[in-house]
């Protein structure tokens, strides 16, 4: 075994993991390996004779897992990004296995009881205030997972749990199935209205798939655009369709059983610690607490949401009647005439945009903006990586290494859909200055080979937002791994990653970085006041996707599990009086947020919660007039992005604003704040 590179030492650059030397095979004993060395760790812990102390158990515990830690990142890492039928295979085995593992530890009597002794006496330990937060933790996570369960109670949860599991692993892979097996193939014909970089991105995935013409698939960075622009609205259609029914087209892909069977379990799971459902349980941690203290925030952001998305659709309707189509305005139809009318109103065409927004210049702009608020520095790293597409650089403030950071940018059959940021090793103090090894994934449509990627404002706004998150990673300066980075509440860790999305819109980052692709001349004056006059528009329509979605997630959790659940979606859907020109954002069935894992279960509403923080935050740098006011970013350092999860959430957004804010930040930033409320 000690020739599995997964578990040799790592001994190159930065002990960055050897991806040229790790094969599929040597995962599955390395993963054996792992998992013993792990249960040896946690019985010499229960076990140990000696009464509990702080270093004996909880420092202990946090070294427990390092060489599982170690394989567990590379493989979940790869198995996002760049999959393979090995990799699905060895997915679908692990995740039952990594339930029982857990379940074994949480439910470990002898450990959870020296865990309580602790927390019991804790008053009398002299410990930091950094290690009594990480011990209340663990008692929190050992009593949420059943550690006070016994006899046929405990094995029942563990059994759901592990079923829980294969029922995630089965949602994502029947989803990634049927994003990698559909796609459109185009000909000249079937071009019309379709401006040069689309047709270059869609040229380009005609040649990854071996296919002659054109071809859109379902990344979102293909198809939003077609909806856009496509003056067929037989293929929007189609293409929209396809979008939409991801995960409920009937045979071994389709989700709605997995969905089914998930809210049950869950909420047998909150109904055995205790709790009346499941909203009820996964909320308590929460900053929100509440499903009830959930939903008034939704329901304040609907009312005006809706009114504009419906003043909106009233205006879209006449220019497609113009066009002459009669009827509704339907789903497919939305972008492509919100795409018209932003021209109209503001002069501004994403076919002029796109050439300022070059990937390569947004990258360095997000780098830029993190030097200027923090003192970091970017230098590319000539390492192996994962993938060819994937590059990396060591991020250094000063002198000092502080992480390093990989981005992985293009769409591709092996990657799941979305943009999300990973960490293949956490930032800790204990046992030695760790520093973190962060990734930033996303799914932007690759250009032609010698052509510059281009992005639209939003992929810009997505790369600001993951990478956001990756500063939270890479800023950490914790002692335990536990409260590390963005191991902190569901409803608080979207904060640091949209907070600093609000950077990109800043002028001069836009004058110095939004440089046309074949030129090198900054945006235009005109054009940037244009592009930022816009920026709240349609948000009607934003609003409304994502709040329906929410709210769905928070109604699947709260009361009875549906026994149909897309009836229950409808019914909600019903409920609200959506508007039948939009459609959620993720429909039940391809809602990877919820059913993935229970990651963001009865919690889809954390992007909002957040947004109330992040509008307030920003408005601080506003307030003072200078969006670098070293003062405030200090205290933006050292409260939010370096403290990951060391104080409640609540604690550590006072200690950088002072006062919590109000849902009227957000309305405000989103610029629904003067509409209708009735």
């Amino acid at each position: 075994m000690t020739q599995n590179p997964l578990l040799a030492d790592w001994t190159g650059p930065f002990a960055l993991p050897p991806f040229g030397n790790i094969n599929d095979a040597d995962f599955a004993p390395a993963f054996e390996a792992a998992f013993a060395a792990s249960r040896k760790n946690i019985n010499a812990i229960a076990d140990n004779p000696a009464a509990p102390t702080f270093a004996n158990t909880i420092d202990a515990l946090e070294q427990a897992d390092t060489v599982l830690d170690k394989v567990a990142g590379v493989f979940f890492n790869l198995a996002g990004a760049d999959t393979t039928p090995a990799r699905e295979a060895l997915q679908r085995d692990l995740s039952p296995k990594f339930a029982d593992f857990n379940s074994e530890i949480t439910m470990n009597a002898p450990l959870f009881n020296r865990i309580e002794t602790l927390m019991e006496n804790r008053s009398s330990l002299n410990l930091t205030a950094e290690q009594e937060r990480v011990l209340t933790l663990y008692h929190r996570s050992f009593v949420r997972a059943g550690a006070r369960l016994q006899g046929e109670e405990r094995d029942g949860l563990a059994n759901i749990m592990k079923r829980l599991a294969e029922l995630g692993t089965r949602f994502s892979q029947n989803l990634l199935a049927d994003e990698r097996n559909w796609f459109m193939v185009l000909n000249e014909d079937d071009l019309d209205g379709l401006p040069d970089f689309l047709r270059a991105a869609a040229r380009q995935a005609a040649q990854e798939r071996d296919t002659d013409g054109y071809v859109i698939t379902l990344s979102r960075s293909l198809i939003v655009p077609f909806l856009q622009f496509s003056k067929r609205r037989d293929l929007r259609q189609k293409a929209y369709d396809a979008w939409v029914a991801r995960g409920e087209n009937g045979g071994e892909t389709d989700n709605r059983d997995i969905v089914k069977e998930t809210l049950k379990l869950r909420e047998v799971r909150a109904q055995m610690l205790g709790y009346n459902h499941f909203a009820d349980f996964k909320l308590a941690p929460e900053m929100a607490k509440t499903p009830e203290a959930v939903r008034e925030l939704l329901m304040a952001v609907w009312k005006p949401a809706r009114a504009a998305a419906l003043r909106d659709e009233a205006v879209l309707t006449e220019m497609m009647q113009a066009d002459g189509h009669n009827g509704n305005l339907e789903p497919w139809d939305w972008r492509y005439y919100s795409e018209k009318r932003r021209l109209a109103d503001y002069d501004l065409d994403e076919a002029e945009l796109k050439p300022y927004f070059q990937l390569d210049q947004m990258i360095e702009a997000a780098f830029d903006c993190a030097n200027r608020l923090f003192g970091l520095s970017f230098h590319p790293l000539d390492v192996p990586l994962y993938h060819p597409d994937a590059r990396a650089w060591e991020v250094r403030k000063g002198d000092r290494h502080m992480a390093v950071f990989i981005g992985d940018y293009f769409a591709r059959a092996s990657k799941r859909s979305g943009a999300w940021c990973s960490r293949f090793r956490a930032q800790s103090k204990l046992g030695g200055d760790i520093r973190p090894i962060t990734v930033n994934v996303c799914n932007f449509a690759k250009a032609p080979e010698g052509e510059p990627c281009l992005l639209t404002f939003d992929d810009a706004r997505t790369l600001f937002h993951e990478f956001g998150h990756a500063l939270h990673s890479m800023l950490s300066d914790v002692t335990y791994p536990l409260i590390s980075g963005t191991s902190v509440a569901r409803d608080f860790v979207e904060l640091p990653s949209q907070l600093y999305e609000h950077w990109l819109s800043v002028p001069e980052v836009l004058e110095k970085f939004a440089r046309h692709a074949q030129t090198g001349e900054a945006m235009p004056s005109a054009l940037l006041q244009r592009l930022l006059a816009a920026e709240n528009y349609d948000q009607g329509f934003a609003t409304v996707e994502y709040t329906a979605s929410a709210l769905v997630d928070l109604a699947f959790h709260t009361g009875e599990a549906p026994n149909d659940p897309m009836a229950k979606q409808a019914a909600v859907l019903a409920s609200l009086d959506m508007p039948k020109s939009i459609r959620m954002r993720h429909a039940t069935p391809h809602f990877a947020h919820v059913f993935s894992g229970d990651g963001y279960s009865s919690a889809y509403y954390s992007y909002m919660w957040s947004e109330v923080m992040d509008a307030d935050a920003f408005a601080a740098f506003e307030e003072v007039g200078d969006p670098f006011d070293p003062e405030l970013a200090q205290k933006l350092h050292d409260n939010i992005y370096a403290a990951g999860g060391s104080r409640d959430e609540k604690d550590l957004y006072l200690g950088f604003r002072g006062s919590m804010p109000s849902v009227g930040a957000l309305l405000k930033g989103r610029g629904l704040d003067g509409e209708i409320t009735a």
